[in-house]
């Protein structure tokens, strides 16, 4: 096998076996077939890049077929984003299609179905229906409207056709096999009745074909020899075949299904429904909001096509479901900005500075590099004056040791610019710094070749001069969800988890070089970030929004926390070798400010789960994220937390013990819950082991009387 074999993914391997097996390529066939009931998110651009992707390859056409069978939800300007994100995207359809151009076709192979004896109409309720078709366990039964003769299916779904029903009064079902192992494939829904406008076919229909029906069907139509879709569909592929059945010539192309696994990303949704919340909820705003997952969003805060290209090439194509670390995306958008974004100079928190001994009137333009990753990128001019800006956290009057910004006796280098020295300051009536003393070398400048230029400083930082900066709007974007996996807790609801923090607006700074930008212009603000411009810029104000910092925050944040996690262990340790009251509380509460810090529900949740052992360390930690994290009783699976309760209840040590009875008369736990542990309690009470203490024969008791 050859190199290149070898690097081909499996939907690759298909195509590649397929031609090996007679199948002309000039007749291999893509598409790609979004739903119009919102905008594409990042999980879609997978499934963009893999289906264009393919066609680019093998130079096969892919439609943008829209299945457009559900009125209810969609609209036009679900269409036209999802266009625009396509090209944005830089790929190109061969042919625009929709499901509504195919409708009339699609309704007389229904009547051919029901003609040929696969097809009823059924006028049972919905939850009659779900009744009947049984459980995965238990076979389905026949329906009360199963052997309709043909002649009343044809009238009545002729009826259902001419609007002559009400919604919900009716359905056409395939008529397949109800004691299927495969639900799908018992009695499937073909047509449901709907009086809504549709976005092109207006009121001519009052049914309309469901997905799986439709779906294959055209397909076939446009003779699409390789379908290509998501794991979820896996148990539709039977029906899908089923329905090819009913209609398939074989002197046409027969369109095979294959799966493959869909994008799950770590702090965000991706589910429509819940993004279509967030935006009718006005959680976020709208759809572009550059903290959501959408392409839009991604877009106006300022990733680029080549970056999420990059991103779904990375990840490549699998047939098991994983989840993505954000922080990859996030790479794969550096990687490409650091390469074609200009570096200017902008201050997000800015502290005034003055030069003392720099000329009053004086204003010097010096040269700045517009991008040292590109040769080609030039300089430009960037003012200097007497009084400056630079970021406040970038100054402290006394310096700790590593710390390598500008301090009082201390040299830094202005980026472009000259070296100062700290020397005093000004302080308003709180003792905030309102303004910074410096001196400055003049034989210093960056560039000019001189011995004093030459000179090795511990930073160099940047700044603009405050009478030619431009104020703008600076809006700081952080994850929209404070958890990895906002959507996978069965008790809770993912918007419990949103992020207070997740955008913040500030007036920042910039070079006057800025002034003339236009929307969607990319920069490096040196030091802190990719930013670019907002579409609510104006030319009397300018609004950026930050893409991504330099450095990955939420890693090393993630890093954080689990080494916080690490060290209260370690602390947990210390605990039990301490040998007075005093020496241990110390360290409780240090857990304790530790564990409440930490925010990630689901790393607490691992956590707790990891600890619940016999080792009364562990115990005791797992009993200390009951008391100081976050997490409530509800968050808690109900038999690790039995499990906790019981192994600490007869734990060896009397600190675990006390702890856990602590937290049952206090922890907000129900009394239901509590009560199951009477018994054991009791036995505890009525045979004390050697280590207890006072302590805990009166929190013993405390208990018992609740009962």
């Amino acid at each position: 096998m050859s190199t290149e074999e070898k690097s081909l993914h499996f939907i690759e391997q298909i195509i590649e076996d397929s031609l090996a097996n007679g199948f002309e390529q000039d007749k291999l066939r893509f598409r790609f077939p979004p739903e119009p009931n919102g905008y594409l998110h990042i999980g879609h651009a997978k499934s963009i890049c893999l289906q264009f992707g393919l066609g680019l390859k093998y130079n096969a056409p892919v439609n943008l077929r829209f299945d457009d069978t559900n009125p209810a939800k969609e609209e036009q300007e679900y269409v036209d984003a999802i266009k625009e994100d396509l090209q944005w995207l830089g790929f190109q359809w061969a042919e625009e299609r929709y499901a509504s151009d195919y409708f009339q076709q699609l309704y007389e192979w229904a009547v051919k179905m029901i003609k040929d004896g696969k097809a009823y109409v059924d006028s049972q309720s919905s939850e009659d229906m779900a009744t009947q078709k049984g459980t995965p366990t238990q076979p389905g039964v026949d329906g009360p409207y199963r052997n309709r003769s043909i002649d009343e299916n044809l009238a009545l779904f002729e009826g259902m056709k001419n609007g002559d029903y009400p919604e919900g009064s009716h359905v056409l079902r395939a008529k397949i096999d109800m004691a299927s192992t495969n639900m799908l494939m018992r009695d499937p829904l073909i047509y449901r009745v709907l009086h809504r406008h549709h976005h092109r076919t207006g009121n001519d229909w009052k049914i309309y074909p469901m997905y799986d029906f439709a779906h294959g069907e055209s397909d076939y139509i446009e003779q699409i020899s390789h379908s290509i879709c998501t794991l979820e569909f896996v148990m539709h592929r039977e029906l899908y075949n089923w329905f090819l059945d009913q209609i398939y010539d074989d002197s046409k192309v027969r369109p095979h299904q294959y799966e493959f696994a869909r994008l799950n990303l770590n702090y965000t949704v991706m589910s429509k429904r819940k993004l279509l919340q967030l935006v009718q909820e006005n959680i976020v705003n709208g759809w572009d909001d550059p903290r959501m997952p959408t392409i839009s969003g991604l877009r106006r805060r300022g990733y680029t096509p080549n970056s999420i290209r990059k991103f779904c090439e990375s990840i490549g194509v699998a047939k098991r479901e994983n989840i993505i670390d954000f922080s990859l995306l996030e790479f794969c958008l550096r990687d490409d900005l650091n390469k074609s974004a200009a570096r200017v100079m902008a201050v997000l928190d800015p502290v005034k500075v003055v030069i003392t001994n720099y000329p009053v009137d004086k204003v010097e333009l010096l040269d700045a590099e517009n991008n040292q990753e590109d040769e080609s990128a030039g300089f430009r001019k960037v003012p200097f004056s007497r009084e400056l800006y630079i970021e406040r956290e970038d100054f402290l009057e006394v310096a700790p040791p590593k710390f390598f910004r500008l301090s009082i006796g201390n040299e830094v280098r202005l980026k472009n610019g000259y070296i100062i020295k700290g020397e005093s300051v000004t302080k308003d009536n709180d003792g905030n710094i309102t303004e910074i003393q410096v001196s400055y070398d003049p034989d210093s400048r960056s560039g000019s070749g001189s011995e004093a230029s030459q000179r090795k400083v511990a930073g160099t930082l940047h700044w603009v001069s405050i009478a030619q900066a431009i104020p703008a709007e600076v809006r700081l974007y952080d994850r929209l969800f404070i958890d990895e996996a906002p959507d996978s807790h069965k008790e809770k609801n993912f918007l419990d988890f949103m992020n207070p923090n997740s955008l913040q607006v500030i007036t920042a700074y910039v070079e006057p070089s800025l002034a003339t930008v236009s929307i969607g212009d990319q920069f490096q603000f040196q030091r802190l970030g990719y930013f670019a411009v907002d579409k609510d810029s104006t030319t009397s104000k300018l609004v950026f929004n930050k893409t991504v910092g330099l450095k990955d925050a939420w890693e090393e944040k993630g890093k954080k926390d689990t080494n916080a996690i690490n060290s209260a262990l370690k602390d947990i340790n210390k605990f039990f070798k301490v040998a007075t009251d005093e020496e241990r509380t110390t360290i409780r509460e240090a857990i304790g400010g530790t564990l409440k810090e930490i925010v990630n529900y689901s790393l607490l949740l691992s956590s707790f789960k990891k600890n619940i052992n016999n080792n009364k360390s562990s115990l005791l930690f797992a009993n200390y994220i009951l008391k100081y994290s976050s997490l409530v009783f509800a968050d808690f699976d109900k038999e690790e937390l039995s499990k906790l309760v019981m192994m600490s209840l007869r734990s060896e040590s009397t600190f675990v013990r006390v702890q856990i009875i602590a937290n049952l008369l206090d922890g907000g736990f129900e009394a239901s819950f509590v009560r199951t542990f009477k018994d054991e309690i009791l036995k505890l009470q009525a045979n004390p082991p050697k280590s207890v203490t006072e302590e805990e024969s009166k929190i013993l008791e405390k208990i018992v009387n609740q009962f």
